[in-house]
């Protein structure tokens, strides 16, 4: 195991300059990628645990302009809040200035509200696609760039072989394998990548669905307070 491990590193300190070079971005593009993983999950997860946590208080009957107060309060303190808050705040906040304006008539309120969340909504997608393209970038392409560190170790064996009167598996045995191990570094890269991607881009696809029924709900509340009560203040 030690005796292996050792030939594993003889292998690679002893490639060729070019096939060092796809191996070491092969490196760097499988330890970017993991950043982005673990990045990208706790994110993910924060927006479904704040998704969670503010429709069970705005279904809880809770009047909506408390709802936004404390939402302030929270911005003021510096805490985080969950992007479909967010949605929340940017359309009751539109939907309340131009209510308390006066001479917008109710379509021009509910537009303005719309507006400003479909705005906000663009926004919280945008934060949570955010490195995805990285992700795939790197599972489509790291095993082309290990590919292409095998055909240089190949094409290296053979070179090695036509310079030999005799040949033998000691002359081509160590291009091969600096070329096999390319092969491996970049499905290490590539198969983390392509699941995490594949993962991430399906719950993003459920919660921004979330989002959008969300709008079009808020939506449907705000046009009832629009043409049954008069203005209040926030």
């Amino acid at each position: 195991m030690h005796s292996s491990s050792i030939n594993v590193w003889s292998l690679i300190l002893e490639a060729t300059i070019v096939v060092q070079l796809v191996m070491l971005i092969l490196l760097l593009a499988s330890i970017i990628s993991w950043v982005m993983i673990v990045q990208r999950w706790l994110v993910l997860s924060s927006a479904e645990q704040g998704m969670s946590g503010f429709e069970k208080r705005f279904w809880s009957g809770m009047d909506l302009s408390q709802l936004y107060r404390e939402g302030s309060d929270q911005q003021k303190a510096n805490k985080p809040t969950g992007g479909m808050e967010n949605i929340f705040r940017a359309g009751f906040k539109e939907f309340m200035r131009l209510r308390q304006q006066g001479g917008v008539n109710s379509e021009g309120v509910m537009a303005g509200a719309q507006r400003a969340m479909r705005v906000a909504y663009s926004r919280e997608e945008e934060k949570l696609e955010k490195h995805l393209p990285f992700l795939a970038t790197v599972g489509s392409v790291t095993p082309y760039i290990g590919l292409f560190g095998t055909v240089i170790g190949i094409m290296n064996s053979f070179i090695s072989l036509a310079e030999q009167s005799q040949a033998s598996l000691q002359v081509v045995a160590p291009g091969i394998a600096e070329a096999l191990i390319a092969t491996a570094m970049g499905l290490f890269a590539a198969i983390p990548a392509v699941v995490a991607y594949n993962r991430y881009s399906s719950k993003v696809d459920v919660i921004a669905g979330n989002y959008i029924t969300f709008t079009e709900e808020f939506a449907g509340i705000l046009h009832r307070q629009v043409v049954s009560a008069p203005a209040t203040k926030v």
